[in-house]
Protein backbone atom coordinates (compact mmCIF):
# COMPACT_ATOMS: atom_id res chain seq x y z
CA UNK A 1 0.00 0.00 0.00
CA UNK A 2 1.09 3.84 -0.99
CA UNK A 3 1.52 5.94 1.87
CA UNK A 4 3.32 8.86 2.69
CA UNK A 5 3.49 12.32 5.23
CA UNK A 6 0.92 13.61 3.44
CA UNK A 7 -1.74 10.66 4.27
CA UNK A 8 -1.18 12.17 7.85
CA UNK A 9 -1.41 15.64 7.45
CA UNK A 10 -4.65 15.58 6.14
CA UNK A 11 -5.69 12.00 7.89
CA UNK A 12 -6.89 10.15 4.67
CA UNK A 13 -6.15 6.42 3.15
CA UNK A 14 -4.35 7.50 0.20
CA UNK A 15 -2.56 10.35 -1.16
CA UNK A 16 -4.60 12.09 -2.88
CA UNK A 17 -7.26 15.12 -3.05
CA UNK A 18 -9.81 15.83 -5.55
CA UNK A 19 -9.30 19.08 -7.30
CA UNK A 20 -11.71 21.84 -6.39
CA UNK A 21 -13.58 22.77 -10.08
CA UNK A 22 -16.05 25.41 -9.90
CA UNK A 23 -19.64 24.47 -10.45
CA UNK A 24 -18.88 20.49 -9.70
CA UNK A 25 -16.94 19.97 -6.96
CA UNK A 26 -19.57 20.05 -4.55
CA UNK A 27 -20.68 18.25 -0.90
CA UNK A 28 -21.81 15.07 -2.91
CA UNK A 29 -18.46 14.47 -4.77
CA UNK A 30 -16.58 15.67 -2.41
CA UNK A 31 -17.97 13.29 0.78
CA UNK A 32 -17.62 10.60 -2.16
CA UNK A 33 -13.33 10.87 -2.27
CA UNK A 34 -13.46 11.24 1.43
CA UNK A 35 -15.23 7.97 1.95
CA UNK A 36 -13.22 6.40 -0.42
CA UNK A 37 -9.95 7.13 0.81
CA UNK A 38 -8.80 10.65 -0.55
CA UNK A 39 -9.24 14.12 0.43
CA UNK A 40 -12.64 15.42 -0.80
CA UNK A 41 -12.63 19.07 -1.87
CA UNK A 42 -15.31 21.75 -1.83
CA UNK A 43 -14.98 24.41 -4.19
CA UNK A 44 -16.12 27.73 -2.84
CA UNK A 45 -15.92 29.00 -6.37
CA UNK A 46 -17.66 32.77 -6.55
CA UNK A 47 -19.76 31.76 -4.15
CA UNK A 48 -21.45 33.85 -0.77
CA UNK A 49 -20.81 32.51 2.62
CA UNK A 50 -24.50 31.09 2.90
CA UNK A 51 -24.02 28.66 0.15
CA UNK A 52 -20.50 27.40 1.60
CA UNK A 53 -22.05 27.07 4.90
CA UNK A 54 -24.48 24.94 3.28
CA UNK A 55 -22.19 22.76 1.34
CA UNK A 56 -19.84 22.10 4.27
CA UNK A 57 -22.99 20.94 6.03
CA UNK A 58 -23.85 18.48 3.55
CA UNK A 59 -20.86 17.37 3.00
CA UNK A 60 -20.73 16.30 7.05
CA UNK A 61 -24.27 14.39 6.88
CA UNK A 62 -22.69 12.27 4.41
CA UNK A 63 -18.76 11.51 5.30
CA UNK A 64 -17.33 11.07 8.91
CA UNK A 65 -14.03 11.52 7.00
CA UNK A 66 -11.93 14.63 6.32
CA UNK A 67 -12.67 16.85 3.64
CA UNK A 68 -11.76 20.07 2.62
CA UNK A 69 -12.68 23.33 0.74
CA UNK A 70 -11.11 25.04 -2.12
CA UNK A 71 -11.63 29.36 -1.89
CA UNK A 72 -10.71 31.22 -4.69
CA UNK A 73 -8.92 34.16 -3.80
CA UNK A 74 -10.04 36.46 -6.76
CA UNK A 75 -13.47 35.55 -5.05
CA UNK A 76 -15.48 38.78 -4.52
CA UNK A 77 -16.89 37.00 -1.38
CA UNK A 78 -13.18 35.28 -0.38
CA UNK A 79 -13.35 37.21 3.09
CA UNK A 80 -16.52 35.61 3.94
CA UNK A 81 -16.02 32.59 3.01
CA UNK A 82 -12.40 32.42 4.38
CA UNK A 83 -14.21 33.36 8.33
CA UNK A 84 -16.68 30.33 7.24
CA UNK A 85 -14.57 27.34 6.62
CA UNK A 86 -12.56 29.34 10.19
CA UNK A 87 -15.82 29.09 11.84
CA UNK A 88 -16.42 25.77 10.53
CA UNK A 89 -12.84 24.36 11.53
CA UNK A 90 -12.69 22.82 8.01
CA UNK A 91 -9.40 20.15 8.40
CA UNK A 92 -8.17 21.34 4.54
CA UNK A 93 -8.62 24.57 2.72
CA UNK A 94 -6.64 24.70 -0.27
CA UNK A 95 -6.39 28.18 -2.45
CA UNK A 96 -5.96 29.27 -5.91
CA UNK A 97 -5.97 32.51 -8.02
CA UNK A 98 -3.62 34.68 -5.37
CA UNK A 99 -1.55 34.64 -2.22
CA UNK A 100 -3.53 33.67 0.93
CA UNK A 101 -0.93 34.82 3.21
CA UNK A 102 -3.60 37.03 5.04
CA UNK A 103 -5.55 34.29 5.72
CA UNK A 104 -3.24 32.65 6.86
CA UNK A 105 -3.10 33.14 10.75
CA UNK A 106 -6.55 33.27 11.46
CA UNK A 107 -6.63 29.47 9.64
CA UNK A 108 -3.95 28.30 11.77
CA UNK A 109 -5.62 29.11 14.84
CA UNK A 110 -8.94 27.36 13.76
CA UNK A 111 -6.36 24.48 13.45
CA UNK A 112 -7.08 24.36 9.64
CA UNK A 113 -3.82 22.85 7.35
CA UNK A 114 -3.25 25.26 4.18
CA UNK A 115 -2.51 24.01 1.46
CA UNK A 116 -2.03 26.80 -1.64
CA UNK A 117 -1.81 26.26 -5.30
CA UNK A 118 1.67 27.19 -7.02
CA UNK A 119 2.32 27.30 -10.27
CA UNK A 120 5.99 28.72 -9.62
CA UNK A 121 8.69 28.19 -7.54
CA UNK A 122 8.66 31.97 -6.30
CA UNK A 123 5.34 31.29 -5.10
CA UNK A 124 5.99 27.91 -3.06
CA UNK A 125 8.15 29.76 -1.79
CA UNK A 126 6.20 32.57 -0.62
CA UNK A 127 3.27 31.21 0.73
CA UNK A 128 5.67 27.97 2.78
CA UNK A 129 7.18 31.56 4.46
CA UNK A 130 3.88 32.54 5.36
CA UNK A 131 3.07 29.07 7.31
CA UNK A 132 1.40 26.74 4.68
CA UNK A 133 0.90 23.11 5.44
CA UNK A 134 2.17 21.57 2.08
CA UNK A 135 1.70 23.13 -1.65
CA UNK A 136 -0.17 21.66 -4.50
CA UNK A 137 2.48 22.08 -7.79
CA UNK A 138 -0.03 22.49 -10.68
CA UNK A 139 1.19 22.39 -14.30
CA UNK A 140 -0.16 23.35 -17.38
CA UNK A 141 -1.44 20.17 -18.37
CA UNK A 142 -4.24 20.51 -16.22
CA UNK A 143 -7.82 21.98 -17.00
CA UNK A 144 -8.98 25.35 -15.60
CA UNK A 145 -7.15 27.97 -14.73
CA UNK A 146 -3.06 27.13 -15.73
CA UNK A 147 0.18 28.81 -15.62
CA UNK A 148 3.68 28.58 -17.92
CA UNK A 149 5.14 25.39 -16.85
CA UNK A 150 4.63 21.49 -17.44
CA UNK A 151 3.91 18.99 -14.24
CA UNK A 152 7.26 17.23 -15.11
CA UNK A 153 9.34 20.02 -14.64
CA UNK A 154 7.45 22.26 -12.03
CA UNK A 155 7.17 19.33 -9.59
CA UNK A 156 11.03 18.74 -9.05
CA UNK A 157 12.07 22.48 -8.81
CA UNK A 158 8.96 22.86 -6.29
CA UNK A 159 10.27 19.96 -4.16
CA UNK A 160 13.60 21.45 -4.41
CA UNK A 161 12.60 24.92 -3.34
CA UNK A 162 10.78 24.22 -0.07
CA UNK A 163 10.70 21.87 2.96
CA UNK A 164 7.29 20.85 2.78
CA UNK A 165 4.98 17.98 1.32
CA UNK A 166 4.48 18.71 -2.40
CA UNK A 167 1.64 17.29 -4.02
CA UNK A 168 1.69 16.84 -7.65
CA UNK A 169 -1.53 18.24 -10.08
CA UNK A 170 -2.04 18.57 -13.94
CA UNK A 171 -1.93 15.91 -16.16
CA UNK A 172 -1.82 12.72 -13.60
CA UNK A 173 -5.36 10.66 -14.13
CA UNK A 174 -3.90 7.19 -13.36
CA UNK A 175 -1.45 4.44 -11.75
CA UNK A 176 1.03 5.74 -14.03
CA UNK A 177 0.65 9.60 -13.26
CA UNK A 178 0.86 8.95 -9.25
CA UNK A 179 3.83 6.60 -10.12
CA UNK A 180 5.73 9.54 -11.80
CA UNK A 181 4.61 11.95 -9.19
CA UNK A 182 6.26 10.33 -6.44
CA UNK A 183 9.44 9.62 -8.32
CA UNK A 184 9.17 13.26 -9.21
CA UNK A 185 9.80 13.98 -5.58
CA UNK A 186 6.24 14.73 -4.56
CA UNK A 187 4.41 12.85 -1.71
CA UNK A 188 1.05 13.24 -3.41
CA UNK A 189 -1.16 13.94 -5.72
CA UNK A 190 -4.22 16.41 -6.73
CA UNK A 191 -7.40 15.18 -9.99
CA UNK A 192 -9.76 17.27 -10.82
CA UNK A 193 -10.33 15.76 -14.91
CA UNK A 194 -10.63 12.34 -13.41
CA UNK A 195 -12.84 12.83 -11.06
CA UNK A 196 -15.66 14.85 -13.80
CA UNK A 197 -16.80 11.37 -14.88
CA UNK A 198 -17.30 9.67 -11.11
CA UNK A 199 -20.67 8.32 -10.46
CA UNK A 200 -21.24 10.85 -7.85
CA UNK A 201 -20.33 13.83 -9.46
CA UNK A 202 -23.26 16.41 -10.40
CA UNK A 203 -21.79 17.96 -13.50
CA UNK A 204 -24.43 17.75 -16.64
CA UNK A 205 -24.38 14.23 -18.54
CA UNK A 206 -22.88 16.33 -22.14
CA UNK A 207 -19.88 17.62 -19.68
CA UNK A 208 -19.18 14.08 -18.87
CA UNK A 209 -19.64 12.61 -22.47
CA UNK A 210 -17.14 15.43 -23.31
CA UNK A 211 -14.20 14.00 -21.22
CA UNK A 212 -15.08 10.95 -21.98
CA UNK A 213 -14.64 11.10 -26.15
CA UNK A 214 -11.59 13.61 -25.87
CA UNK A 215 -8.50 12.70 -27.47
CA UNK A 216 -4.67 13.22 -27.02
CA UNK A 217 -5.54 16.80 -29.08
CA UNK A 218 -8.98 17.72 -27.41
CA UNK A 219 -8.31 20.98 -25.65
CA UNK A 220 -7.35 24.16 -25.87
CA UNK A 221 -5.53 26.86 -23.51
CA UNK A 222 -7.21 30.22 -23.74
CA UNK A 223 -6.91 33.60 -21.93
CA UNK A 224 -3.45 34.21 -22.48
CA UNK A 225 -3.92 37.81 -23.33
CA UNK A 226 -5.96 38.82 -20.35
CA UNK A 227 -3.37 37.06 -17.70
CA UNK A 228 -5.41 34.19 -17.04
CA UNK A 229 -5.81 31.20 -19.86
CA UNK A 230 -7.39 28.31 -18.71
CA UNK A 231 -7.52 25.05 -20.75
CA UNK A 232 -10.76 23.61 -21.67
CA UNK A 233 -12.16 21.33 -24.15
CA UNK A 234 -12.59 22.36 -28.00
CA UNK A 235 -15.97 23.67 -28.40
CA UNK A 236 -17.66 26.20 -30.82
CA UNK A 237 -17.29 28.76 -27.54
CA UNK A 238 -13.86 28.12 -26.95
CA UNK A 239 -12.31 28.65 -31.24
CA UNK A 240 -14.73 31.57 -30.81
CA UNK A 241 -13.03 33.15 -27.81
CA UNK A 242 -9.97 31.87 -29.06
CA UNK A 243 -10.50 33.66 -32.28
CA UNK A 244 -11.61 37.07 -30.80
CA UNK A 245 -8.53 36.94 -28.47
CA UNK A 246 -5.89 37.81 -31.25
CA UNK A 247 -8.78 39.91 -32.74
CA UNK A 248 -7.19 43.66 -32.16
CA UNK A 249 -10.49 44.93 -32.98
CA UNK A 250 -12.09 43.12 -29.74
CA UNK A 251 -11.20 44.92 -26.18
CA UNK A 252 -10.04 43.07 -23.26
CA UNK A 253 -13.57 44.09 -21.52
CA UNK A 254 -15.26 42.19 -24.35
CA UNK A 255 -13.09 39.48 -24.12
CA UNK A 256 -13.85 39.45 -20.18
CA UNK A 257 -17.77 39.42 -21.37
CA UNK A 258 -17.40 37.03 -23.80
CA UNK A 259 -16.60 34.33 -20.71
CA UNK A 260 -18.85 35.67 -18.10
CA UNK A 261 -21.29 32.43 -17.38
CA UNK A 262 -19.74 29.94 -19.43
CA UNK A 263 -18.62 27.24 -16.97
CA UNK A 264 -22.20 27.29 -15.52
CA UNK A 265 -23.96 27.02 -18.99
CA UNK A 266 -21.13 23.71 -19.33
CA UNK A 267 -21.41 22.42 -15.83
CA UNK A 268 -25.38 22.98 -15.15
CA UNK A 269 -26.87 22.81 -18.70
CA UNK A 270 -24.53 21.08 -20.89
CA UNK A 271 -25.03 23.57 -23.40
CA UNK A 272 -22.36 22.37 -26.54
CA UNK A 273 -22.33 25.75 -28.21
CA UNK A 274 -21.81 28.19 -25.78
CA UNK A 275 -20.20 26.39 -22.26
CA UNK A 276 -16.90 26.44 -21.36
CA UNK A 277 -15.99 22.85 -20.75
CA UNK A 278 -12.91 22.94 -18.33
CA UNK A 279 -10.71 20.23 -18.75
CA UNK A 280 -7.04 19.12 -18.36
CA UNK A 281 -5.20 17.24 -21.49
CA UNK A 282 -5.16 14.11 -19.47
CA UNK A 283 -8.91 13.73 -20.80
CA UNK A 284 -7.97 11.56 -23.98
CA UNK A 285 -7.03 8.62 -21.57
CA UNK A 286 -10.00 8.54 -19.38
CA UNK A 287 -12.59 6.18 -20.90
CA UNK A 288 -15.37 5.20 -18.24
CA UNK A 289 -17.32 6.46 -15.12
CA UNK A 290 -17.09 4.91 -12.11
CA UNK A 291 -17.83 5.71 -8.14
CA UNK A 292 -15.18 8.14 -7.00
CA UNK A 293 -13.94 5.44 -3.69
CA UNK A 294 -13.44 2.49 -7.09
CA UNK A 295 -11.19 4.94 -9.24
CA UNK A 296 -9.05 5.84 -6.16
CA UNK A 297 -8.83 1.86 -5.26
CA UNK A 298 -7.78 1.68 -9.27
CA UNK A 299 -5.50 4.28 -9.26
CA UNK A 300 -3.23 3.01 -6.38
CA UNK A 301 -3.64 -0.38 -7.12
CA UNK A 302 -1.86 0.32 -10.45
CA UNK A 303 0.71 2.82 -9.15
CA UNK A 304 1.72 0.31 -6.63
CA UNK A 305 2.26 -2.48 -9.34
CA UNK A 306 4.00 -0.03 -11.76
CA UNK A 307 6.20 0.74 -8.41
CA UNK A 308 7.23 -2.35 -7.86
CA UNK A 309 7.87 -3.66 -11.48
CA UNK A 310 10.20 -0.44 -12.24
CA UNK A 311 13.47 -2.39 -11.19
CA UNK A 312 12.96 -4.68 -14.04
CA UNK A 313 14.61 -1.75 -16.16
CA UNK A 314 18.03 -1.17 -14.10
CA UNK A 315 20.69 -3.59 -14.40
Amino acid sequence: MIKTPVCDLAGIEYPIFQGGMAWISEAKLAAAVSNGGGLGIISAMNADAQYLRKQIHEARELTDKPFGVNIMLMSPFAQEVADVVAQEKVPVVTTGAGNPSKFMDKWAAAGIKVIPLVASVAMAKLVAKAGASAVIAEGCESGGHVGESTTLTLVPQVCDAVDLPVIAAGGIADGRGVAAALMLGAQGVQLGTRFLVADECIVHPTYKNKVLKATDVSTIATGKRLGHPVRSIKTPFSREYNKAEYDSNVSDTELEELAAGALRLAAMEGDSEKGCFLAGQIAGMIRKEQPAAEMIKEIFEEAEAILRSASKWVK
